[in-house]
């Protein structure tokens, strides 16, 4: 194992996973809101709010998918000696990273069943850009309506329409992130 995956993770986890996961359940309390999250110096093409919610969110019982160009020996080994996260496809997956390109189809992921419509995937997609800006968002959490730049509309309006179950969103770009779980309407 190389010394790039020996370093980089949390200086002292127990607060910055706390810190990061208060940021990660206001962003998905409130779809379509911007949040600074840092903690992690990961290898490329990993960004640190990428690496920051698989640090937090991730251990040996979470098996990730890393799409595309994150599925390289670096962020296998970081992820390795940080987490421990088994690698695993999409099907099996509870957390996939890459970019919105190299995590389709939707369709490969978990959506739940009815007995258990939390054992879905959620998606870290990796994206060029990340404003408040593009798709308007309605929903549960925001006051009258969000703007969110996303790479697509009707993949997030098909995901609703299977409420409850389906997949969540986290939308990330260097260490900055928003998410949009299910339950949010896209147009």
């Amino acid at each position: 194992m190389q010394s790039e995956a020996l370093t980089g993770g949390f200086t002292d986890p127990a607060v910055q996973s706390a810190h990061a996961f208060r940021r990660m359940m206001e962003a998905m309390a409130r779809p379509g809101t911007l949040h600074e999250i840092s903690g992690a110096e990961p290898p490329a093409p990993l960004s640190r709010a990428a690496a920051v919610v698989l640090l937090t969110l991730c251990d040996t019982d979470t098996p990730v998918y890393l799409a595309g160009a994150m599925d390289c020996t670096a962020v296998r080994n970081w992820l390795a000696f940080h987490t421990g996260a088994p690698l695993t496809g999409p099907s099996r997956c509870m957390f996939a990273v890459g970019t919105w390109p190299d995590l389709g189809p939707l369709s490969a992921y978990p959506i739940g069943t009815s007995e258990y419509p939390d054992r879905s995937a959620t998606l870290i997609v990796e994206c060029p850009e990340l404003d408040a800006s593009g798709a308007t968002l309605t929903g549960p959490g925001i006051k009258d309506a969000a703007a969110l730049s996303l790479p697509e509309i009707e993949a997030f309006q098909s995901n609703r329409t299977l409420f409850p179950l389906g997949l969540d969103f986290i939308f990330t770009n260097g260490r900055r992130l928003a998410a949009l779980p299910r339950t949010t309407e896209v147009s």
